[in-house]
């Protein structure tokens, strides 16, 4: 067992722990491979998707859910507007805050970059994969979703 400050941690999620980084992390860079001249940094992509999956929110908001400060979330916003992929409008409710909304072009941008590498993955996994083994990783998915979002 190997002790943390919340008590100890079985060898087991220890062992899960340093399976999923280094898994992650290849997949990461192997996504990475598939990507344009023109991509954007993991962090701006994660914005469009959370704008993409929630709808609009706001500069605070956004650094919340993305667990970054509030400083680092304007600097990515601004990229993404000066890309021409995200706009602020004045919230309906509250005139004095904004809210940031994806435009035509980075709903378009997202469901291309997001298709082919989703494309290449389902290829993969299909060619490697049973059924079977691409329920687990569904349900695997699914966990590792639930870890990340404590």
């Amino acid at each position: 067992m190997i002790e943390s400050r919340r008590g100890a941690v079985s060898p087991s999620a220890v062992r899960a722990a340093g399976d999923v980084w280094v898994v992650v992390s290849r997949l990461r860079r192997r996504l990475k491979e598939l990507a344009t001249e023109e991509d954007l940094t993991p962090a701006q992509a994660s914005v469009l998707a959370r704008l993409d999956k929630h709808g609009p929110a706001s500069a605070s908001e956004l650094a919340a859910a993305e667990r970054v400060r509030p400083q680092s979330a304007a600097k990515i916003i601004a990229a993404l507007e000066q890309a021409g992929l995200v706009e602020r409008r004045p919230d309906p409710e509250d005139g004095r805050r904004q809210l940031v909304t994806l435009t035509r072009l980075g709903l378009k941008r997202r469901q291309g970059d997001r298709r082919a590498r989703q494309e290449w993955l389902a290829r993969a996994l299909q060619e490697r994969c049973t059924e079977e083994q691409c329920r687990t990783i569904i349900e695997a998915m699914a966990l590792l979703d639930e870890v990340a979002q404590s």
